[in-house]
């Protein structure tokens, strides 16, 4: 005879015992009469991503009263058409430093000098003419070069270029011009053979690589002021700003002392990738501190993000208790 577990001497224990991970109050609250949205920052339900949400917005509040937030962005972040949003975030004095890929810068400065971007890159493929955008290739080349002849960083560079510019068709909308124009630090950072810019006939390797290491000392001098309360922010860039952040971390705390610490790190993608998740979210709080990753469309995550930081901003600082989502 095949045994059989014998269920009438399984032991049960009461249900008061029994700690519970969900509680009722943390439930989700519907529409109702109030249709603001901060009343529907205060419906959404205290548990998993919501609250991770609405305490990465809470520490954004309280680090930009402390001038200690750092966005770095990639490319789809431009693609999307979020940047709007980011700007206002600079306006706001939110942002205290602005940190692009390559793909980003260039997509910020197609947009701002033509109103559009992004290539189909299948079809220039296959005749070789994908990237070849004699105009931007040749515009950012030249304005990295100057930029190298006079000292500047590649953001530096690339956003003097532009707001010299009389012919741009949406400065308003590009980062780089934004953050020039408020006095934000914005830096570039450059994966050498990685980005069209570098495959055109202007551009020069020494100029790319000087100005772009440049602003890697220069975001490495910036991250200090996250110590005990600041947060980073990694949008949208799977690969090249996690690892740049990491090492420019480790540069910070070597020269100060194993400073910064205790800070707020989270990654907002499409997709949960390794790199991010372990050189922003888990290395970098280590110490101190606590990463979180928030996973759905930059452009709905990114507005939502910015519209519930501006809303907690403006109720003054008893609207950011920390961790909750009826706050």
């Amino acid at each position: 005879m095949i045994p059989e577990a014998d269920l009438s001497r399984v032991r049960t224990v009461p249900i008061a015992h029994r700690p519970n991970k969900v509680r009722a109050e943390e439930f989700a609250a519907p529409p109702g009469a109030d249709r603001s949205f901060g009343a529907f920052l205060r419906s959404l339900p205290d548990v998993l991503a919501a609250r991770d949400f609405n305490r990465v917005v809470d520490a954004i509040v309280r680090a930009a009263r402390r001038r200690a937030v750092i966005v770095m962005a990639g490319g789809h972040v431009v693609k999307t058409g979020i940047a709007p949003v980011l700007l206002e975030l600079m306006r706001q004095r939110v942002i205290t430093h602005l940190a692009l890929n390559g793909s980003a810068a260039i997509h910020d400065y197609e947009v701002a000098r033509w109103g559009g971007t992004s290539e189909d890159v299948a079809a220039g493929l296959r005749d070789g003419t994908f990237g070849m955008a004699e105009e931007t290739g040749r515009g950012m080349n030249e304005a990295i070069t100057n930029g190298h002849r006079r000292g500047w960083g590649m953001g530096e560079a690339l956003a003097s270029a532009l707001a010299s510019r009389a012919d741009l068709a949406h400065p308003e909308l590009s980062l780089m011009v934004g953050a020039h124009e408020l006095g934000i630090p914005a830096t570039v950072h450059a994966a050498i053979g990685a980005e069209i810019i570098h495959q055109h006939p202007a551009a020069d390797g020494a100029a790319i690589g000087d100005t772009s290491h440049r602003d890697f000392r220069r975001l490495a001098a910036a991250l200090p002021a996250l110590h005990e309360g600041g947060v980073a922010l990694n949008v949208g860039s799977a690969v090249i700003l996690p690892e740049v952040f990491l090492k420019a971390l480790t540069i910070a705390r070597n020269l100060e002392s194993g400073r910064p610490t205790h800070f707020t790190t989270c990654d907002f993608d499409m997709l949960r990738h390794y790199r991010p998740r372990v050189n922003v979210v888990q290395r970098p709080t280590l110490e101190g501190g606590v990463g979180y990753e928030i996973t759905g469309h930059h452009e709905i995550m990114v507005p939502l993000l910015a519209w519930a930081v501006l809303e907690k901003l403006g109720q003054g600082p008893e609207a950011t208790g920390a961790g909750s989502g009826r706050g």
